[in-house]
């Protein structure tokens, strides 16, 4: 399941300090995903980023923490992201650290990965300029 990710070029961020670092101003725009072990993680989330991740204009980073794996790691970015409910996948695109754009596990589990890639490719054209 971290493989699925991983392939694409996706960097783990298995520590509070990995989610920090990545995360941390000046690092350009960041895809983060909070990758899972449910269907729609399998199914949707990870093809739909690693689809994504092959649209020219994309993000100068894409990290992941892994729920129920990394459990520090996603306690410390639901931390950073906390007006956002808590979810399972869920993929933030940050600037400077700061999230501009969030797909909730809502919006993933009703598309499908081409959907949802589509949504993240938008995203990417909007802010990763």
């Amino acid at each position: 399941m971290r493989a699925d990710l991983t392939q694409y070029g996706v960097e783990e961020a298995r520590t509070p300090a990995d989610v920090d670092r990545v995360l941390a101003p000046g690092h350009g725009t960041v895809l983060m995903v909070v990758n899972s072990v449910c269907g729609c993680a399998a199914g949707r989330a990870r093809p739909a980023v690693g689809m994504a991740l092959q649209h020219p204009v994309r993000p100068s980073k894409t990290a992941t923490v892994f729920a129920g794996g990394d459990e520090a790691a996603v306690a410390h970015l639901r931390d950073i992201l906390v007006e956002y409910p808590p979810s399972s996948p869920f993929m933030a695109l940050f600037q400077d650290g700061k999230p501009v754009y969030v797909l909730h596990r809502s919006d993933i589990e009703r598309r499908d990965p081409q959907q949802i890639a589509g949504l993240l490719t938008d995203a990417f054209d909007q802010f990763c300029v």
